[in-house]
């Protein structure tokens, strides 16, 4: 068989390296994001808001489920099979609305379908050859399990899924583009204050 990207096994392994590189990749664009980005107090007021939305999922997600561990189809594993990706996907529209870039829209849409489609798949073989049957009755929708239907969040089971990164993280990404917005002097401008950077 050829060696080329038709090749199963090769095609495979690509797979799991984007989903392995997935975090990396995501530092690397966060410093094109942040360069490349033109926030003013209108992008941040519409953007925030929406990244919120998007990391509350993804801590709701973070829960329910003993990564690796299990299938679950308690809290928003009813309704989604990807949750936390679900919300990594609304965390990053929302920072792209905060960046006020088409240009960083178009690279934080990028990134999401190459990386996260990669660690989905990636992630499904991995939960088929660990579960089989259950995992694929999960997939058709089947009810929940009794240990599933009383299930609660738990704060212990998202700090063990270490979820704080991923709020360290937005948190981060805030706090860069409000200052960029301060130094770009779009507050100042929305505060009806001239500013003056020094040599200018």
């Amino acid at each position: 068989m050829p060696e080329g990207v038709n090749n199963p096994r090769r095609r495979n392994a690509l797979v799991s390296r984007l989903a392995r590189l997935r975090v990396s990749l995501g530092f690397v664009f966060g410093v094109l994001v942040l360069w490349l980005a033109h926030p003013t107090v209108a992008t941040l007021a519409g953007g925030i808001p929406v990244a919120t939305i998007g990391e509350l999922l993804r801590l709701w997600a973070s829960g329910h489920l003993n990564k690796s561990r299990e299938v679950t189809s308690s809290g928003p594993y009813r309704w989604f099979a990807h949750p936390l990706y679900v919300g990594s996907s609304v965390m990053g529209v929302g920072l792209a609305i905060a960046s006020g870039s088409g240009v960083v829209a178009v690279l934080v849409v990028v990134y999401l379908v190459v990386t996260l489609t990669a660690a989905i798949k990636s992630e499904e073989a991995f939960l088929r050859n660990r579960f089989g049957d259950q995992y694929d009755r999960y997939r058709q929708g089947a009810a929940p399990s009794a240990n599933d239907a009383g299930r609660r969040f738990a704060v212990s089971q998202a700090i063990a899924n270490r979820e704080y990164r991923a709020i360290v993280g937005l948190i981060a990404a805030v706090l860069l583009l409000i200052l960029k917005a301060t130094y770009n002097g779009s507050f100042w401008r929305a505060a009806g204050t001239e500013v003056v950077r020094p040599g200018g």
